[in-house]
């Protein structure tokens, strides 16, 4: 396998550039795409290479259950620093399980809680709360969702505001944006040099939902006003998995720059981008790294189970 097995834990690297200039000058639909994509195959490629360094690792150990045959001289040669690599890898895998874990039990708890918290609330796909408290986000389910919003939030805004804010929390749930957010999570658990694109498109994805806002009512300047008085008035989401009009923390962006965003004309949805730009080079060099990751844990795969199979007494 020789280095090709650790390219996958540092190649995240290569997406750092992308991460913020998807959010500058590529459309919001596309940078969260992209820029979940890129996340989610980087993230397995990096536990898979994680997975073989704790094949070598565990062989190692006293006791352990696996065949005599892998813990041979000949099969932790074909790693580069086995007795310290292998070894690290065991602790370092079953703290990003354990995270993963800790994410799908936290994101499947908030839904479960939201949709019993909603039980009997009548109203089809939009609910609303008799709550002083001024917060509204989309809530996932398996019909296709529906748009919480408390009576303290639509007090304080203007009919034209209130459609805007409809038409965002409506445009998270048809995208499945809350999708793109548990991926990138799970991503950035799994390697913490994919953080940044987690940011990134916790951000994106409230830029698109702000501009299919805007389509929807034909008036970005509402869209904006209804964005920056939400995040006055907001005190926060009790679902913080899943993205809010305006809620503060990471998820959605900054505010300041996403009504910033809306003053301005519509972004083009061109994805073409010469690789002499800034951007291009970004995304040739994502691409590039997402490509080398991929096929480096491909084969450092195939290599470990053709060594194992030649180890293991039949």
């Amino acid at each position: 396998m020789g280095v090709f097995v650790f390219l996958p834990l540092v190649l995240p690297l290569t997406a750092w550039p992308i991460a913020r200039l998807a959010e500058q000058h590529l459309h919001p639909r596309t940078a969260t795409r992209l820029l979940t994509a890129v996340a989610g195959v980087m993230a397995v490629c990096s536990t898979l290479c994680l997975a073989l360094l704790m094949v070598v690792g565990t062989a190692q150990l006293p006791g352990n259950p696996l065949p005599d045959g892998w813990s041979d001289p000949e099969v932790r040669a074909a790693v580069p620093y086995d007795e310290v690599a292998g070894k690290v890898a065991i602790p370092a895998l079953l703290a990003v399980c354990a995270a993963c874990a800790r994410t799908l039990w936290r994101h499947a708890r908030v839904r479960r809680r939201g949709r019993r918290a909603l039980e009997g609330l009548r109203g089809g796909s939009v609910a609303v709360l008799a709550d002083e408290a001024s917060y509204a986000y989309a809530l996932p389910t398996r019909a296709g969702g529906r748009v919480v919003v408390t009576t303290g939030m639509l007090s304080r805004l203007a009919s034209p505001e209130r459609r805007a804010l409809f038409a965002h929390e409506r445009a998270h749930l048809s995208a499945r944006h809350h999708r793109h957010l548990l991926v990138t999570q799970l991503a950035a658990r799994a390697n913490p040099f994919l953080r940044p694109l987690r940011t990134s498109v916790a951000y994106a994805a409230e830029r698109w939902a702000d501009e299919a806002a805007a389509g929807a009512v034909r008036d970005r300047k509402a869209v904006a006003r209804a964005i920056g008085k939400a995040a006055m008035v907001s005190k926060g989401v009790p679902a913080p998995t899943f993205a809010g009009l305006a809620a503060p923390g990471p998820v959605p962006g900054p505010v300041p720059r996403r009504v910033a965003a809306l003053l301005a004309p519509a972004p083009s949805a061109r994805t073409r981008h010469s690789v002499f730009t800034a951007v291009g080079l970004a995304l040739w060099s994502a691409a590039f790294g997402t490509a080398v990751s991929a096929m480096s844990s491909a084969n450092a795969a195939v290599t470990m189970v053709l060594i194992l199979r030649a180890a293991t007494p039949l």
